[in-house]
């Protein structure tokens, strides 16, 4: 274990430092065994060597990230550059369908009415015809839905005016709902209650909130859009491309609600870091909890611990949830605005820790570091990192079976590499 204090990195969730690893492309069967467990790559879907016929896709267009059904019998992937959601059959690995996110008049009477968090600097022809590039998502009501927030509107070139948010029903993997966002949005995430469902916004340091308690898609409805100690005013080109993924403030990113369903945790990749705290009874930001490492990226609560990954530096850290809380208490977002947490363990791997799951025991963490070009095995217990086993270059998205028999990454694109989903086995021996 080690105990190592905040750093001071920035924040990016896409560039690679400079000298960066080559492209690599890891052989099927490649496999990685450490003490009561082993690792192998099964498959993969890509769109870097046609050649490879067996496991050429090209709907696989820089992928984000990767969700699969808490049926277990199919997952969805997104096609970040692609402008498409891809659904497989889980047991055969068969493609299902291509959700294309080309939004225009068919999706006209889509549009949930107007919440009025969201107006538009500039004005534009036709706000609801664009091509939306799917990020994260997450499922709500049992699975029976899927939620995608787009990352921008293909015509808002530097991601400044809303973006939008489109609702799949699972049942027939067709878009059902749109939903207006602040820019940039990234993360989304559903509360354990089922009521709320928070989207965060990269671009403003804004948090959207969604009431989603009731069963029928026309009565969800935004109840607030929160700033995060300030909004940013966006004033960039229209014509002239500019860098989004830095400079965003606090480039809000990891999204998790706890468990009582009392407080929604946004992480904050960029800017003075740390984790800010919402308090969902009253509806209110209070502040930002200090002294985990800076350029966190994602978030996770289980079995009572807070886990989060620091990307640049390559770590994975973990809390108790119970004195992470009890250290924010102070926090009013008022006189008190800041507090800081200690007590954090940490585990180092790989440069680039991106998405983290645990396995359904709560074991293992598995840790898709991007610039590393890895799959991180780490005892959760121990919070030793175990081993790593290497992955199709760049993974940034990650998810893990029910059964935990699997684990699959999406690998973005950037240069040659990317452009792939890797689908690995675990094996547990006793």
């Amino acid at each position: 274990m080690l105990l190592i204090p905040a750093g001071a990195l920035a924040a990016d969730d896409s560039a690679m430092p400079s000298g960066g690893p080559a492209e690599v492309h890891p052989k099927i069967g490649s496999s990685w065994s450490g003490k009561g467990i082993s690792v192998k790559l099964i498959g993969r879907k890509q769109q870097y060597n046609a050649r490879e016929t067996e496991t050429w896709d090209t709907d696989i267009h820089s992928p984000k990230s990767v969700n699969i059904h808490p049926s277990g019998k199919k997952y969805y992937v997104n096609s970040l550059e692609g402008g498409t959601t891809v659904v497989y059959d889980f047991a055969t690995g068969n493609k299902l369908k291509a959700i294309h996110h080309d939004i225009g008049s068919a999706h006209k009477d889509m549009w949930a009415p107007d919440s009025g968090l969201f107006p538009f600097r500039y004005t534009y022809r036709n706000p609801g015809v664009f091509t939306g590039k799917p990020v994260e998502s997450t499922f709500s009501h049992g699975g029976r839905y899927l939620w995608i927030p787009y990352y921008r509107r293909s015509f808002d070139l530097n991601a400044q005016d809303p973006s939008a948010m489109a609702v799949i029903d699972t049942e027939k993997d067709e878009i059902v709902r749109m939903f207006e966002t602040g820019p940039l949005p990234k993360m989304v995430a559903v509360s354990p209650d089922g009521r709320w469902l928070a989207v965060t916004h990269w671009g403003d340091n804004t948090v959207g909130l969604l009431d989603i308690s009731l069963p029928n898609p026309s009565q969800w409805h935004y109840t607030a859009c929160l700033t995060v100690d300030y909004k940013l005013n966006l004033n960039f080109s229209r014509t002239q491309k500019v860098d989004r993924d830095t400079g965003s403030g606090y480039c809000l990113r990891g999204t998790v609600f706890t468990p009582d369903n009392k407080y929604l945790l946004v992480g904050c990749m960029g800017g003075g870091g740390g984790i800010a705290v919402i308090d969902l009874k009253s509806g209110k930001y209070l502040g930002r909890a200090l002294g985990m490492m800076s350029n966190l990226r994602h978030l996770v609560i289980r079995d009572g611990w807070l886990y989060c990954s620091i990307n640049n530096a390559g770590y994975v850290q973990r809390i108790s949830l119970d004195d992470f809380l009890a250290a924010c208490q102070p926090l009013d977002g008022k006189t008190v605005k800041t507090v800081n947490v200690s007590g954090w363990v940490n585990c180092k791997v790989p440069a680039g820790a991106r998405t983290i799951e645990l396995s359904p025991d709560g074991k293992y963490i598995y840790v898709a570091c991007n610039y590393s070009s890895c799959l991180a095995i780490v005892d959760a217990a121990s919070m030793t990192l175990l081993g790593t086993l290497q992955a199709d270059s760049y993974p940034v998205g990650l998810d893990v079976s029910k059964d935990g028999r699997y684990i699959f990454t999406t690998s973005q694109a950037r240069g040659g590499g990317g452009n792939c989903v890797d689908i690995f086995e675990v094996t547990l021996s006793k």
